[in-house]
């Protein structure tokens, strides 16, 4: 197999800046004690496609509830590559848990944008049943596999990204 990405963490200063877009009210102390037990993700089995991402606190998600969970992650890739995220299949199995973009699509530049190519991850319950999700700190959340993409033959894009979500559609204006 082709060796195509390293995951990374987001240094603290971002990590403790993008903590507080989805958790305001936080202090310091408690972000970085998050920060300090990352784990990278990994895969599960030497046969498996996905990448565990890993919860990096306790989520209780009630039935329609929705998290932005920043993951502290980045991953370096090469240019001929996409990370696709998706719930991992025992969550999305047994309580429709899904992903708000249905799909992540983290493109390879994204490293690069000024964020440091921090990774989010936002879910929701879609249970039918009233089950509450419960992923503790440490479990695997979403899985992200690696992609191989080609472009048409008369691509002349030129652009560079800057920014983060959404902002390949901005990028070079």
């Amino acid at each position: 197999m082709e060796k195509a990405a390293k995951f990374e963490k987001v240094s603290k200063a971002q990590f403790l800046k993008d903590w507080h877009i989805a958790f305001p009210q936080d202090f310091e102390e408690d972000i970085l004690r998050v920060y300090d037990s990352l784990r990278l993700p990994q895969r599960a089995t030497s046969g498996s496609a996905g990448y565990d991402f890993f919860a990096p606190f306790d989520i209780e998600l009630k039935p329609r509830e929705t998290l932005l969970v920043p993951t502290g992650i980045r991953v370096k890739m090469n240019e001929n590559y996409v990370l696709m995220l998706f719930p991992r299949s025992s969550w999305g199995f047994k309580f429709r848990m899904q992903m708000d973009n249905t799909v992540g699509i983290i493109d390879s530049d994204y490293y690069h944008a000024q964020n440091q190519g921090h990774i989010f991850c936002k879910i929701t319950n879609d249970t039918h049943d009233g089950r509450v999700i419960q992923i503790h700190a440490g479990d695997g959340m979403v899985q992200g596999v690696f992609v191989p993409f080609g472009i048409t033959t008369d691509d002349a894009c030129e652009k560079q990204r800057t920014g983060g979500i959404g902002s390949t559609t901005k990028a070079g204006k």
